[in-house]
């Protein structure tokens, strides 16, 4: 699950196509000319750029150094802010943010990164520069998340999972220069809606590249959703998780066994987020709308515990 209808950065990218097995495009890392889509704009309480990556490296100062991923504090205040940045409540330590908003100022920030799947409103620019990367199916069209309208990647070969992650990387390497501490890279689990093209072992492998661009530029990186895969946690390379409704679904249990208290958990509904609170009292647990629209719009609904 996600967010809806969130601006799209695009930036420059090139790509190459590939066979049977795995692959990723950059976007030019620099990204001096990148183009804005929609136009997205920046949290003005948010910090710039350069304070979130003095915020980054003051902190690695104090548990961790440039080249060792800092995890999001345990049991902290916790805010999931997909659907638009507004200022962090109170009590707030961690917050996720779209990777085209800038990090909050004096806390944890995790940039999500839809990894797996375009944006719907990237995928005119998927479909023309990068046509060999979008997942097709016998006829030719491509393989759609009819639940989000979102476009799947082709991850099924090797070059096509290197040429994905050169796009997706520079995203990364992006979020690591506007001075977020971690990643949450979304819809590692497109392979059960990619009629049957994709594999786990696809998905672990792609995972693993964009974990590997992550921890070179000293962020962590999550792994989001998918209790499928939590047994291939090393795999992977990732560091902690964020689960949505785990306690709607009675899943927590298997995030805290691999991950431990490093589990951040959205829940969408009350009675959920009431058990997980009373079930997972180490967790940061947060109470958000399925829409997560921003703070001081209509259906805005947040909690934590």
């Amino acid at each position: 699950m996600k967010r809806l209808g969130l601006a799209i950065v695009v930036l420059g990218v090139s790509a190459c196509g590939g066979g049977g097995d795995d692959a990723a495009t950059s976007i030019d890392a620099a990204v001096p000319d990148a183009t804005v889509i929609d136009g997205a704009t920046r949290d003005p309480d948010a910090a710039s750029a350069t304070d979130g990556a003095t915020q980054r490296d003051d902190a690695a100062s104090d548990g961790g150094s440039a080249g060792e991923p800092r995890l999001p504090p345990a049991n902290a205040g916790f805010d999931y802010q997909l659907g638009g940045a507004y200022s962090p409540p109170d009590g707030v330590q961690i917050v996720s943010r779209d990777r085209t908003e800038s990090p909050a100022a004096g806390i944890y920030n995790l940039c999500y990164v839809n990894g797996f799947q375009a944006q719907p409103d990237a995928s005119e620019w998927w479909l023309a520069e990068h046509p060999d990367l979008v997942l097709r199916d016998a006829g030719g069209d491509p393989v759609i998340d009819r639940d989000w309208d979102e476009m799947l990647l082709d991850t099924r070969t090797p070059e096509k999972r290197a040429a994905l992650a050169e796009i997706v990387g520079g995203w990364i390497e992006q979020c690591a220069d506007d001075g977020f501490d971690a990643i949450e890279i979304d819809n590692l689990d497109s392979y059960a809606r990619s009629e049957g093209l994709l594999t786990q072992d696809q998905a672990v492998a792609f995972m693993r590249l964009l974990s590997d661009v992550a921890h070179a530029r000293g962020l962590a990186i999550a792994q989001k959703n998918s209790t499928e895969l939590l047994a291939r946690r090393a795999e992977m390379g990732t560091d902690f998780a964020v689960a949505e409704e785990c306690n709607r679904y009675d899943e927590c249990g298997d995030y805290v066994d691999a991950y431990g208290d490093g589990v951040l958990v959205i829940e969408y509904r009350r009675a959920d987020f009431d058990t997980g609170c009373a079930d997972f009292p180490d967790l940061s647990i947060v109470l958000r709308d399925l829409d997560l629209v921003p703070l001081g719009t209509a259906g805005y609904v947040r909690d934590d515990c």
